[in-house]
């Protein structure tokens, strides 16, 4: 019989520190610490991401292979994010795997944090967890990136269409800090569009050939909108929060909906799978699955655990990378942007 295999895996590319330990293909574990120093100031900020990276790193993959049962000297291999991402953050989960993977003197396994979003599918919890068919299109969808990508294996992606200015995510973000929500407002957007009419009020549609999209004209259009009704009517975003939402949000979907049709058409694929944080929206969600219905299509909607940053991705493809002894030298560094 052979020998088992066990990974650690390290994610610090934003502001969630997470470890987790895949055995065998199967999820024992993952944990997430989440930083809400953040909410303050209404964004992300890189210094004090990495400053609490450094102070949840020990005791989040402590408890990550206490809670898998592992000990720490039967690890095949620790796998981290090595981009993209903020660099400060990348660089504690980076420095942490080396050292300990030297220590242990078991090897390291960089993960692209896309990638990781991609092969989330791929994680299970039982033998009989059902996992996509290789070529799949995954429509990768969060606050920095909005891609599809056609997949024909865990090592043979092609970004179809891709951004070229701003990510579904940042539109859902940016469009809710000027309504006066919290932050991160995508789930804010998400609750209120769920009591609001989505054809309320009509936003910018952009018109971007191929499969490429564009957002940053839809924030515009909605920044005019309020800009204008604010001047005769003051309590205009208050009054109708549920209706901006609401058809804010279904503008966005409408756009990712229409290129993702388009991929389908061209490439003849028979599954689809979403990824990303905006992929834990509920009316993306839906769409994507009732889109997969009309179609006949296959669809993979991962659990919510798995659509924001979390290391049991990151375990996932490094798992897959291990297989084929793809390892990493120990002086390749951390990179802060890069594409699939």
């Amino acid at each position: 019989m052979s020998e088992s295999i066990t990974i650690l895996g390290i994610e610090s590319s934003c502001d969630d520190t997470s470890a987790a330990v895949i055995r065998d293909g199967l999820l024992l574990s993952n944990v997430i610490a989440s930083q809400e120093v953040h909410a303050e100031y209404g964004g992300v900020v890189p210094e004090l991401a990495s400053r609490a990276h450094q102070q949840n790193i020990v005791p989040v993959v402590d408890t990550a292979l206490r809670r898998a049962g592992v000990d720490k000297h039967s690890l095949s291999a620790i796998a981290f994010t090595r981009g993209p991402g903020l660099l400060g953050s990348l660089l504690v989960g980076t420095s942490f795997a080396k050292g300990m993977s030297l220590g242990l003197r078991v090897p390291i396994v960089d993960v692209n944090h896309l990638h990781g979003h991609v092969l989330s599918h791929f994680i299970r919890r039982e033998e009989s967890d059902p996992v996509p068919s290789y070529p799949f299109l995954c429509l990768l969808v969060s606050g920095g990136n909005s891609q599809i990508i056609l997949v024909r294996n865990y090592n043979d992606m092609e970004i179809l269409g891709r951004t070229i200015d701003d990510a579904a995510g940042e539109a859902f973000d940016k469009c809710a800090k000027v309504m006066g929500l919290p932050y991160p407002g995508g789930p804010h957007i998400d609750r209120l569009a769920a009591q609001g009419d989505p054809s309320r009020f009509k936003f910018a549609r952009p018109h971007i050939p191929g499969l490429d999209y564009s957002f940053s004209g839809l924030k515009t259009s909605f920044l005019y909108t309020l800009r204008d009704n604010l001047k005769t009517n003051p309590d205009f975003i208050t009054e109708n929060q549920a209706d901006l939402a609401a058809s804010l949000q279904h503008t966005i979907i409408a756009i990712l909906m229409d290129k993702l049709d388009k991929a389908v058409r061209a490439t003849g694929v028979t599954t689809v799978a979403i990824g990303g944080g905006v992929s834990a929206n509920s009316g993306v969600r839906d769409a994507v699955a009732d889109y997969c219905r009309r179609r006949r299509l296959t669809a993979f909607i991962p659990p919510r655990l798995f659509t924001t940053d979390n290391a049991a991705m990151v375990a996932m493809a490094g798992y897959f990378k291990y297989i084929d002894r793809d390892f990493c030298r120990y002086d390749q560094t951390p990179f802060a942007r890069v594409t699939v």
